[in-house]
C-alpha cells in the first residue's frame, strides 16, 4: 500500500484540489491492478477477480474523494495538499480493508449495500443514461426538474445523449441561468444530434448565452459536428472561460477555421490540464492554431490530437509547441501523417516530459529514423512510462535496436504495441530480449503483422509467459510455421487464454527479401537462422 500512496502523492504533488478526471481514473486503474496482481497479502486472503477489483476500486476512489473533498471544503488550504494527503491515505486504508476481506463469497454477492460513495456523485446531474433520443419541451421540463429545486448542490451537469430542439433548449435556458453561478463542469456533448443545422446552431447559441460567465473547470462540447459555425455559436460561453482545466472537442468537425476560432475565443489556457481534439479534420493549418494554444498551456497533462489529418508541417508545429508542456503525462497523436521529420522534431520535446506515463504514436509514418529518434529520447526521459504504442510505422529490424534499448529501460511498462510494422524475426527477438528480464508489470504485448516466423514467435512467448498477471500476447497475422504454432501453444498450454488468436497467421507467407536471396542461392534453413538471431545484442549506447 505504501507504494500506491507514494505514487499517487507524487502524481498529485503539483496539483490543486480537486484532481482532474483523468487522474481519478488513473488511481482506479492502479488500484484495480493491485487487486488482481498476486502478492503476499493475496496469498493469505485470496485474489479478487477483475469484476470485483474494478467495482471495489471505483467505490474506494469515490469514498476517498468524498472524504478529502469534505475536508477541503471545511479547511481549505492554498494548494489543496492536505486534501491530497487524505485522498491518498483513505485510498490506501480502504484498499487494505478490501484485500484483507478477500474475494466475495456467494453470500456476499447477495448483500446489497446502499449509499456507499454517494457523497462523491451527489453534485453531478446527469441525463445521459438510456438510449439516444430527441426530447421535447415537456420532456425537458420533467427531466430537468431536480435542477429547479432551491438550494440544490449540483455543480456539474451532463446533457449528453439527448438531442435538444428549440423548445427543450428554452426550457433549459431559464434553469441554467438560475444555477450557472454554482457550476464548475458542463457536458453538452452530442446534444443536437439529428437536428437541422440552423436549429442546432440556435440551440448552441441559447446554451452559450445561458452559461456565459460560468467559471468552469470542465467543458465537453464533443460529437456536435460544430465546425467553425458551431464553435462561434458557443462563442459567448468560450470567451468567458479563464480557468478551464479540461476541454474536449472530439469528433466536432474542427477544421482549420474552427481551430483558429477556438484559439481566438478562449481567453486563457494557463490552467488547462486536459485537451482532446480526436477525430477532426484539423489539417496542418489547424494544427498550427492548436500549437499556439499549447504554447500557453504550461500545466497540460493529457493531450490528444489523434486522427486529425495533420501532416508534416502541422506535426512539426505541434511537436515544437509541446516542448512548453513539461507536466505532460499522456500524449496521443495517433493516426496522422507526420512523417520522419515531425517524428524527429517531437523527439526533441520528449526530453521535457519527465512524468510521461502513456504515449500513443501509432500510424504516423515515422519509419526507422523517426521511430529511432523517439525511442532514444524516451529512453532518456519518462522513467515511469507504462504504455508505449508505435504500431504501423514501417519500423524494420534496422530500427528495432534503439526501440529495444528504450523498452529495456522502461521497467514499469504495462502495455507494448508494435503491431503492423516490419520487424521480422531479427527485430522480434531484440524486443523479446528487451522484455524477458524484469518488466513484472507488463500485461499486454502486440507484435501482430510483423512478418515474424518461428524463432521470433517462440522467443516472444518465452519472454512473457511467466510474468505475473500477464494477460495477452498477440502475434497473429505473421508467418509462423505450423511447427512454430504448436511450440507457442505448448508454451502457453497452462494459460491458453493469454495467447491471442492465430487464425490470420500465414505459414506460407512471402518475404520479398528472402525471395531475392533465394534467387541468389543464399537461403538459410530456419534452425540456422534462429541460431544466429539468438546472438543478437541490444545496444544501450
Amino acid at each position: 500500500m505504501d507504494s500506491v500512496t507514494q505514487s499517487f502523492q507524487h502524481r498529485m504533488s503539483v496539483k490543486l484540489w480537486p484532481p482532474i478526471q483523468s487522474t481519478r481514473l488513473m488511481l482506479v486503474e492502479r488500484m484495480t491492478k493491485n487487486f488482481i496482481t498476486p502478492s503476499f497479502i493475496s496469498r493469505k486472503y485470496g485474489l479478487l477477480n477483475k469484476e470485483e477489483a474494478e467495482e471495489a476500486a471505483k467505490k474506494i476512489e469515490e469514498m476517498a474523494f468524498a472524504a478529502a473533498n469534505q475536508h477541503h471544503e471545511k479547511e481549505p488550504d492554498g494548494d489543496g495538499s492536505s486534501a491530497v494527503q487524505i485522498y491518498a491515505k483513505e485510498s490506501s486504508r480502504l484498499m487494505l480493508e478490501v484485500l484483507k476481506g478477500g474475494p466475495k463469497t456467494q453470500e456476499d454477492e447477495e448483500v446489497k449495500t446502499v449509499d456507499e460513495g454517494s457523497a462523491a456523485v451527489a453534485n453531478l446531474f446527469d441525463i445521459s443514461g438510456g438510449r439516444r433520443e430527441f426530447i421535447s419541451g415537456e420532456e425537458a421540463e420533467e427531466l430537468l426538474k431536480p435542477l429547479k429545486v432551491p438550494g440544490n448542490s449540483y455543480t456539474r451537469i451532463c446533457f449528453s445523449n439527448r438531442s435538444f430542439g428549440l423548445d427543450a433548449a428554452h426550457v433549459a435556458e431559464s434553469i441554467l441561468l438560475s444555477i450557472k453561478g454554482q457550476l464548475t463542469g458542463v457536458d453538452l456533448s452530442d446534444c443536437v444530434a439529428g437536428r437541422p443545422e440552423s436549429e442546432a446552431l440556435e440551440v448552441m447559441g441559447i446554451f452559450s448565452l445561458a452559461l456565459e460567465g460560468c467559471n468552469l473547470r470542465y467543458l465537453n462540447l464533443s460529437n456536435n459536428a460544430l465546425g467553425e459555425k458551431g464553435v462561434r455559436a458557443f462563442g459567448r460561453l468560450l470567451k468567458t472561460q479563464n480557468i478551464l482545466e479540461e476541454l474536449y472537442l472530439i469528433n466536432d468537425g474542427i477544421s482549420e477555421e474552427a481551430a483558429r476560432a477556438v484559439c481566438e475565443l478562449i481567453p486563457s489556457t494557463e490552467k488547462l490540464k486536459v485537451l482532446h481534439f480526436h477525430n477532426n479534420m484539423t489539417g496542418d493549418e489547424g494544427a498550427a492554431a492548436i500549437a499556439e494554444m499549447l504554447k500557453k498551456s504550461h500545466l497540460l497533462e493529457d493531450f490528444r490530437c489523434s486522427s486529425t489529418r495533420v501532416g508534416l508541417e502541422g506535426g512539426v508545429a505541434l511537436a515544437e509547441a509541446l516542448g512548453s508542456c513539461s507536466h505532460l503525462r499522456k500524449l496521443d497523436l495517433r493516426d496522422n501523417m507526420f512523417g520522419v521529420e515531425a517524428g524527429i522534431a517531437l523527439s526533441k520535446s520528449l526530453f521535457a516530459f519527465a512524468g510521461l506515463t502513456e504515449v500513443y504514436l501509432s500510424y504516423l509514418n515515422l519509419e526507422d529514423e523517426g521511430a529511432g529518434a523517439l525511442a532514444n529520447a524516451l529512453k532518456e526521459s519518462a522513467p515511469s512510462l507504462e504504455i508505449l504504442d508505435m504500431a504501423g510505422n514501417d519500423i524494420t529490424a534496422k530500427g528495432a535496436s534503439s526501440l529495444a534499448a528504450c523498452i529495456m529501460a522502461k521497467q514499469f511498462l504495462t502495455n507494448l504495441n508494435l503491431a503492423e510494422n516490419e520487424l521480422k524475426d531479427e527485430g522480434a527477438i531484440l524486443i523479446a530480449k528487451a522484455i524477458e528480464d524484469g518488466h513484472d508489470q507488463l500485461n499486454e504485448v502486440d507484435l501482430s503483422t510483423n512478418a515474424i516466423r518461428r524463432a521470433g514467435a517462440r522467443l516472444l512467448a518465452q519472454a512473457v509467459v511467466h510474468k505475473p498477471g500477464f494477460k495477452s500476447l498477440n502475434i497473429n497475422g505473421n508467418y509462423i510455421s505450423d511447427e512454430g504454432i504448436d511450440e507457442v501453444k505448448d508454451i502457453f498450454k497452462s494459460l491458453p487464454d493469454v495467447l491471442g488468436k492465430l487464425d490470420e497467421n500465414d505459414p506460407e507467407g512471402e518475404d520479398l527479401d528472402e525471395d531475392a536471396r533465394e534467387e541468389d542461392g543464399d537461403v538459410e534453413d530456419e534452425d540456422e537462422l534462429e541460431s544466429k538471431l539468438k546472438g543478437l545484442e541490444i545496444k544501450l549506447e
